[in-house]
């Protein structure tokens, strides 16, 4: 894209995410929305397929929980926070 920088080459993306893709972990399940898309999970996925794979675990809901966040920009998400504390401090 003409004018457009980015912050780092995009190989150095494709590394991060075969990076993560490597080291996650094939036996938590990843989770699926009510209509089956997948919520989380998407790099355990690519490795059990990368491993040759045909099935991996999966937790499926029968409806879908609220949003924590709607939008809201990826880098501004509180990463560092943990959701369930802010969750009881409001309760």
């Amino acid at each position: 894209m003409p004018g457009r920088c980015r912050a780092r080459p995009p190989d150095q993306d494709v590394a991060e995410h075969a990076r993560l893709i490597n080291d996650c972990d094939l036996t938590h399940p990843i989770i699926l929305s009510s209509d089956g898309r997948v919520m989380d999970g998407m790099h355990r996925v690519l490795k059990a397929l990368m491993q040759g794979e045909r099935h991996v675990r999966a937790v499926r809901f029968t409806s879908d929980p609220e949003p924590d966040h709607v939008g809201v920009k990826p880098e501004d998400l509180p990463y560092d926070e943990d959701p369930h504390e802010k969750r009881q401090a409001t309760k």
